[in-house]
């Protein structure tokens, strides 16, 4: 096999870092070199544009020409970063925030506009003083042998220990509730190592794309996401998840899995959605912007993004709260009782 000799691979490299430094637009850092890196990040490497063209009429070039003759070098830091963070809004995407050292833009409304349908103190009241506690699970058997557990995030860890010792622990109850009400998400390998414990078969449950081009539309096939079942202790009997507008990103993707395993029910809300895999950059000033970069579908290929409707809709009434009732729990019970 003939060699390059490495004093020569510096020549022969040259011609590739040219045309690679031609090939990337430089901005300078003033609010006209920020606004336009953001747009330009935004216009080719976002993975929703044409879903959300269809969805309410996005378009992104509209967007840009609309902001364009507010951004003036004369505005102030702070001026700058609200004029940036309202154009992202305009893409209606929780995964979407602008991060600088003094605030942190964000589009909550997939939440701020609905109700929570959940209560820190009835879980308070429901889980009492004698639970167990493994990373982000809490879990105990109610007074109707009915299995709880509790997942408010899967940013924290549990290992596969974890989830043998809750499920031994909950092994004799004749149903399980798997609330993840309030769950904004985190690692997706937490997510789908919960889901194993509720599956004996390999299962479709769903796609995902990678964005291979700067086109809005420019994507690799869809690629199937598979759960496997564990290989040890799983759950056998009926279960109910919970949810509200609050599940999003990874806890989104846990419903959209649970949903395709046989004896699961989903109570509650729509989820938040939020299906796309984030990805950053970094605007000429310093900023950071992160942004949906690899959308994901459930296993019709259907879009998630918007959330996930629940098999029942159930709501915390007032009435129930009033008595220290949690009405999608006191639903959830009945429906593993018959």
């Amino acid at each position: 096999m003939k060699h390059i000799q490495p004093l020569l691979l510096p020549l022969l490299l040259l011609p590739l870092l040219f045309v690679s430094c031609i090939d990337e637009e430089t901005y300078e850092d003033t609010a006209t070199g920020n606004f336009e890196a953001l747009w330009r990040i935004i216009d080719e490497h976002y993975c929703y544009f044409d879903y959300k063209k269809e969805v309410y009429g996005l378009d992104w070039q509209e967007v840009h020409d609309r902001y364009k003759p507010h951004v003036k070098n004369s505005l102030t830091t702070t001026q700058q970063f609200e004029l940036l963070s309202g154009m992202l809004g305009e893409l209606r995407d929780g995964h979407v925030n602008l991060s600088s050292g003094f605030d942190y833009g964000r589009y909550w409304r997939w939440h701020e506009d609905y109700p929570t349908n959940f209560s820190d103190s009835l879980l308070r009241r429901y889980l009492g003083t004698d639970y167990h506690i493994a990373s982000s699970l809490r879990y105990k058997v109610l007074d109707d042998n009915i299995g709880y557990v509790y997942c408010s995030s899967f940013a924290s860890g549990f290992g596969d220990g974890n989830l043998t010792d809750m499920l031994s622990l909950l092994l004799t109850c004749d149903g399980l509730i798997v609330d993840i009400r309030g769950n904004g998400g985190g690692q997706l390998d937490y997510a789908e190592r919960l889901a194993q414990r509720f599956t004996n078969t390999s299962v479709h449950v769903g796609y995902l794309r990678h964005k291979n081009g700067r086109g809005h539309s420019d994507f690799s096939p869809m690629q199937k996401q598979t759960i496997d079942p564990y290989n040890g202790l799983r759950w056998q009997k009926r279960t109910v998840v919970l949810t509200n507008r609050e599940v999003f990103s990874a806890a989104n993707e846990f419903v959209k899995y649970m949903k395709c395993f046989p004896g699961v029910t989903v109570v509650g809300d729509s989820t938040g959605g939020g299906s796309g895999l984030p990805m950053s950059s970094e605007l000429p000033g310093g900023w950071s912007v992160r942004y949906s970069a690899c959308p994901m579908y459930d296993r019709d290929g259907r879009d998630t993004e918007f959330g996930i409707a629940p098999d029942h809709f159930v709501s915390l009434t007032d009435d129930d709260f009033a008595r220290g009732r949690d009405t999608l729990i006191e639903f959830a019970r009945q429906l593993l009782k018959q």
